[in-house]
C-alpha cells in the first residue's frame, strides 16, 4: 500500500479530475448515439494511461530540477521512494496500455496514438526551449475531445475542434497560474515560462485571456451544437463564476492561494461542466 501511495503521488493521480470529467462530457456531446460500455471503458483506460505516462515523463525528465526546487524536494522520486527504473517501467507499461486501448477503439485511433505520446514527452522539454510550454500542455488537452471523436466516429468534427480549443485554453491558463509558484526558481536555473518572460503581473493577464477564450469557446459550442439547450447556457454562468473566483484568488502581490485556485477550483470547473452536459443531455 505504501508503494501504491508513492506511485499515486508520483503521477499526481488526483489531478485526473481535471481531464476525466471533461472527457466524459466530450463523449456525451460527440456521440451520435450513447456509446457502448466497451467504448467507454477503453476511452477511460486510454485517458488515464496517457495521463499517467505524461506525469511520469514529467517527473523523470525534470528530476534534476526537482532536486533543487524547495517546492518539489520532497516528491517521491527525489526522496528515493520510487526509483528511476520504476518510473521508466511505469512509462513503458502505461504507453503500451495506451496504444492497446487505442487499438481496441479503432485502427485510426491506434495509428494516431504515437502523436499523443510524442507530445507527452515533449511537454517537459518545452520549458527548456520556449517561453510558452503552457501552449504545449494545452495542445495535449486539445487532443482529448479530438481523440474522443476519433474513437467514437473515426473523424474530427468542428464540435471536437471547439471543445478542444476550450480545453486547451483552460489548461494553458491554469498552467500559467501554476508556474507563478516557481517564478524565482525558474529564472535562477534558466527554465522558461510566460511568468519568466513577462513577469508575474502580465502572466496573470495571459491566464485571464486564456480563460476568456475558454468561456467564449464553450458559448460558441452551445450555439453550434443542436443538442445543447437552455440548461447548458445556464450552466455556463456557473462556469464563468468559477473562473472569476479562480482569478480573484491570485494577486501579483499575493500568490498564497495558488494551490486552491489551481486544484480545488479547476477540479470543480471540470466536474461542473460534466454535470451540466449530463443534465442537459437527459433533461
Amino acid at each position: 500500500m505504501e508503494r501504491i501511495r508513492s506511485y499515486a503521488q508520483l503521477v499526481k493521480f488526483e489531478h485526473t479530475i481535471f481531464a476525466l470529467p471533461f472527457a466524459l462530457a466530450s463523449v456525451l456531446i460527440l456521440a451520435e448515439e450513447f456509446p457502448s460500455f466497451w467504448k467507454l471503458f477503453w476511452i477511460v483506460v486510454a485517458l488515464v494511461s496517457a495521463r499517467t505516462v505524461g506525469m511520469a515523463l514529467n517527473r523523470l525528465i525534470d528530476e534534476p530540477y526537482d532536486r533543487l526546487n524547495p517546492r518539489t524536494k520532497n516528491w517521491p522520486l527525489v526522496k528515493g521512494e520510487v526509483s528511476k527504473e520504476e518510473v521508466r517501467r511505469i512509462i513503458l507499461i502505461g504507453s503500451l496500455i495506451f496504444m492497446f486501448s487505442a487499438l481496441m477503439l479503432n485502427f485510426l485511433a491506434f495509428l494516431l496514438s504515437p502523436i499523443v505520446l510524442f507530445l507527452l514527452w515533449f511537454y517537459p522539454q518545452a520549458k527548456r526551449i520556449t517561453y510558452y510550454p503552457h501552449l504545449v500542455l494545452g495542445l495535449v488537452y486539445f487532443l482529448i475531445p479530438v481523440a474522443v471523436d476519433v474513437a467514437l466516429n473515426e473523424r474530427v468534427s468542428f464540435t471536437a475542434f471547439i471543445l478542444g480549443l476550450a480545453m486547451a485554453s483552460w489548461v494553458a491558463g491554469f498552467d500559467v497560474l501554476y508556474a507563478l509558484q516557481d517564478y524565482e526558481f525558474d529564472k535562477e536555473v534558466g527554465l522558461k515560462s510566460i511568468p519568466v518572460k513577462y513577469g508575474i503581473e502580465k502572466a496573470i493577464k495571459f491566464a485571464r485571456a486564456f480563460h476568456t477564450i475558454t468561456f467564449l469557446s464553450l458559448f460558441i459550442l452551445g450555439l453550434y451544437h443542436e443538442r445543447l439547450g437552455f440548461l447548458y447556457f445556464l450552466g455556463l454562468i456557473l462556469i464563468a463564476l468559477f473562473l472569476l473566483y479562480e482569478h480573484s484568488l491570485i494577486k501579483p502581490y499575493d500568490l498564497s492561494k495558488i494551490n486552491k485556485a489551481f486544484f480545488t477550483v479547476n477540479g470543480w470547473i471540470s466536474v461542473a461542466f460534466f454535470l451540466i452536459v449530463l443534465l442537459d443531455y437527459y433533461i
